[in-house]
């Protein structure tokens, strides 16, 4: 568990020791490789912390090969209809990407911004499995993996909805975490219209 937590602070340091003259294009590569190595050692060690029956082997989507990444992306999905909406009330455009490469008719700007709050999903399917509210009679089998169904589908959105109502401590100020995306929108819309100015 030390190792993994300096390797990931390694990967801290090459982030940090990037020129800031740097071009995004020719650094994007390598900053979507730092965070694909810390994304499978992250990973890695929350299978370790979770009970025997589902632990995972990384990260799987479309469809989830286990339980635990089956509701992981349901969260990802709910919490990526958020970032769209702040996006778009902060008036940002979710098409102009900046880590995600720009692809047409793709949210590449949302992909980007979700980066930032997909640990809170994380906490609370994490919480769900671990105080035990998850049952395998929560998913369907489907070909190549599972299906969160509506059973499971209640029990996350119930947990999630009771979570994004808790104040926490965020920049300097007590928010609700349901108004940190719109905070966070709001605030790279203003410093983008003042560099236009």
């Amino acid at each position: 568990m030390k190792e993994d937590v300096e390797k990931i602070k390694g990967l801290i340091e090459k982030i940090k020791s990037i020129s800031e003259e740097s071009k995004i294009n020719d650094i994007r590569g390598s900053l979507q490789g730092y965070e694909g190595t810390a994304s499978r050692i992250y990973f890695s060690r929350l299978s370790d912390l979770m009970p025997e029956k589902y632990k995972f082997n990384g990260r799987s989507k479309n469809p989830a090969k286990d339980e635990f990444n089956c509701m992981l992306n349901y969260g990802y999905g709910i919490m990526y209809s958020n970032v769209e909406r702040a996006c778009i009330l902060a008036g940002l455009d979710p098409y102009i990407g900046i880590m995600h490469v720009d692809n047409y008719n793709r949210q590449a700007f949302v992909f980007d911004l979700i980066e930032m709050y997909r640990i809170y999903i994380d906490k609370i399917v994490f919480k769900l499995f671990t105080t035990k509210k998850v049952k395998k009679e929560h998913f369907d089998k489907v070909e190549g993996g599972l299906y969160l169904n509506k059973a499971g589908k209640e029990i996350l959105i119930s947990k999630y909805n009771e979570e994004i109502e808790k104040k926490i401590q965020y920049k300097g100020r007590k928010i609700e975490l349901q108004n940190i995306i719109q905070y966070d929108c709001h605030n790279i819309a203003n410093k983008i219209l003042k560099e236009g100015d």
